[in-house]
């Protein structure tokens, strides 16, 4: 999938990859600046995912809600 970046620095996303991610018009993406290549999420709500754990709260073992999820996604694996 490609995207051509503009004269002012802009990208627009296909829209098979916005659908993927359940992006919407107004939603903030973060880059990751510490990988040689572009790295792009959505950030994550701390708070939204306190509100879920609710009685599991827990089992998180003292990890962040980030910590919890990198943890339960095991390690990222690059093409």
């Amino acid at each position: 999938m490609k995207a051509t970046l503009t004269s002012k620095g802009q990208i627009t996303l296909p829209v098979k990859l916005r659908r993927q991610l359940s992006l919407k018009s107004g939603d903030v993406l973060e880059f990751d600046e510490t990988t040689p290549y572009l790295k792009a999420h959505k950030p994550f709500n701390e708070d939204q995912m306190d509100q879920i754990l609710g009685r599991g709260k827990s089992r998180t073992e003292g990890r962040t809600s980030s910590e919890w999820i990198d943890h339960l996604r095991g390690p990222l694996e690059l093409p």
